[in-house]
């Protein structure tokens, strides 16, 4: 039985996740918006830039910067850095190249069933029928919004899809590594490596440099650094530290909504009959795999 303080806990990671997905909502929108004046692979760059900077401040007024020197957290900072800073963004960015924001943010929610198997499946939990029938629904939602481009291969898609498979994989160390430091400790090193592994990327690629038109795009570099990859991913940390990670992403099953609503306002995207097929069945899965009893993980 739970405790009150540790419902307590529960309850601020469950209001501080809110938040967090009302953000992230928008990323695909601003994401889609930034590529106007600069290629994915620079936007990520920029980005991931800004929002080391946003990190540098909060380490600065919260007087933190004696953190970076833990050692014992370095490991898996690094870890974290290379599949959830480089691997993860390189995938979600090039995917929105080829996708739409809407089917970006429904693909996107899958990670709630890979973080249910990771978490629970690996971690040799039981799995209730409750868990069975909603990571079906999940599986359904994302074939339902795959289904229109079974016939031609849709790469943005893909991309995401695998971006949400490996999610899992760098929460379960980025948790790790916040039981050691403060999450802007493990936010900033993981973007300043991440932005300059992107940019020499970006530079042995051959993007063309000269070609950027900065001035189109640099408000929604500078809200994608400082709010979406920055504000947002310090919340998410702070929500994942409370709560496990099954739960917060189940609670994220809200914010393909959002997002189909924010591209409909600033893109000017109607949601296809296919997205608001795959919304429903995605939704109940969320539902059913939220209902977890698991202990946060250690």
């Amino acid at each position: 039985m739970k405790t009150k303080d540790s419902l307590s806990r529960e309850r601020e990671g469950e209001v501080i996740i809110f938040f967090e997905v009302v953000l992230w909502s928008l990323f695909p929108v601003v994401t889609v918006l930034s590529f106007k004046g600069v290629p994915a692979l620079l936007s990520l760059a920029w980005s991931t830039l800004f929002a080391a900077i946003f990190f540098g401040i909060v380490l600065t007024v919260k007087k933190g910067w004696h953190q970076i020197k833990n050692r014992g957290a370095m490991r898996d900072i690094l870890i974290t850095t290379f599949i959830l800073g480089i691997v993860y963004y390189l995938f979600y960015f090039f995917g929105l190249q080829y996708t739409s924001p809407g089917n970006a943010s429904l693909i996107a929610l899958t990670e709630v069933f890979f973080s249910f198997f990771f978490f629970n499946v690996w971690r040799k939990e039981y799995i209730s029928f409750t868990h069975v029938v909603g990571s079906f629904l999940m599986l359904v939602g994302a074939f339902v919004v795959l289904y229109p481009n079974l016939h031609k291969f849709q790469i943005g898609d893909m991309l995401v899809l695998a971006a949400a498979f490996i999610a899992p994989f760098g929460n379960f160390f980025q948790r790790r590594a916040r039981q050691q430091v403060a999450s802007e400790a493990i936010l900033f090193i993981r973007s300043l490596i991440s932005a300059v592994v992107i940019l020499a990327v970006a530079y042995f690629s051959r993007v063309n440099f000269s070609a950027i038109s900065l001035e189109k795009s640099f408000i929604f570099l500078v809200v994608n650094g400082f709010f979406l990859l920055g504000l947002s991913k310090l919340l998410w940390i702070e929500g994942i530290h409370r709560i496990n990670v099954a739960k917060a992403n189940a609670l994220g099953g809200f914010a393909p909504l959002l997002t189909l609503l924010f591209a409909w306002l600033l893109l000017g995207t109607l949601p296809t009959e296919f997205q608001l097929l795959s919304f429903a069945p995605m939704f109940f899965g969320v539902i059913l795999l939220s209902k977890n009893k698991v202990k946060t993980q250690s």
